[in-house]
């Protein structure tokens, strides 16, 4: 578990990196050419920065051992890094969305640039790039928080494409209301983001049932000895999942063929669900 949370450390740090120079040219670009939408679309870049940092906090804690006041561990705080980039994220869609208002009450022609449509391609590649690597790293360890993030990178995809387009509207001769229109639409994919990461995260804070209990019964019930299994519960994350049942068998079973036939179905349900997972099996005499 260490060497998974030290792997993800490193993976956020170098997003952290590549995420800040993205945001850096668009901003600056943006500004240059008067382009609200991506200026918007720059910030959008920087808050992936902020997340990064919050997502490295929460893994920091969620790294520390298991302890007297927190003995599930503190995996949790991962969850509630990803929870509090959510909310970051509303924030900056507002934000975007009160600019893109600002900008139909006084409209601005943006300039139109070889060097500003250069990097917004650049950066484009980039976000593709990063996306891609983080969501794979994050299904591969497990990682909510990496997951999370890449979901956010890759709103930025489909942004960036949107002020491509934008800007080509403009120097094809479209009107200037087509700038704060495209702004309006950043912050879409910015809520449809936060969102999408607020509803991940607040599911296994609040123990939504994190396997499918018939997925468990079917695993359970390939034992001669069950007769039946009942109350199957699940919650956590991939990395951080807990299962507990009960199993019903014949009540003149003895306590060493119980005690095997719970370690055997608590690996079964390892090998086929989730290595990592943590199983709790009570056995009850069958009626």
């Amino acid at each position: 578990m260490e060497k998974r949370y030290k792997k993800v450390k490193e993976i956020l740090f170098i997003i952290l990196i590549a995420n800040l120079l993205v945001a850096l040219l668009k901003i600056t670009i943006g500004i240059v050419v008067n382009s609200a939408s991506m200026t918007a679309d720059g910030f959008h870049s920087l808050s992936d920065g902020s997340s990064n940092i919050v997502g490295l906090i929460g893994i920091r804690i969620a790294s520390r051992p298991k302890d007297k006041n927190h003995p599930y561990g503190h995996g949790k705080f991962e969850t509630l890094a990803g929870l509090f980039i959510s909310v970051m994220l509303f924030a900056v869609g507002a934000k975007v969305i009160a600019g893109a208002i600002e900008r139909f009450r006084a409209p601005v022609t943006p300039e139109i640039t070889i060097p500003s449509l250069a990097v917004l391609i650049f950066t484009l590649a980039v976000n593709i790039v990063v996306s891609v690597l983080e969501y794979r790293a994050g299904k591969k360890l497990g990682s909510q928080i990496l997951v999370s993030d890449s979901l956010h990178t890759r709103s930025d995809i489909y942004v960036s494409a949107g002020v491509l387009l934008t800007l080509i509207g403009v120097k094809l001769g479209l009107p200037p209301v087509i700038d704060p229109i495209a702004s309006l639409v950043v912050a879409g994919f910015i809520m449809a983001a936060a969102f999408s990461i607020f509803k991940e995260n607040s599911d296994v804070l609040v123990d939504r049932s994190a396997v499918d209990a018939d997925v468990i019964k079917n695993i359970v019930m390939q034992f001669a000895e069950v007769k039946d299994t009942h109350k199957i519960r699940s919650r956590g994350s991939e990395s951080d999942l807990y299962i507990d049942l009960h199993v019903l068998v014949d009540s003149t079973l003895n306590v060493e063929t119980s005690h095997r036939l719970v370690h055997d179905i608590e690996n079964a349900i390892k090998d086929e669900v989730n290595p990592s997972a943590q199983v709790i099996v009570h056995i009850e005499p069958y009626a």
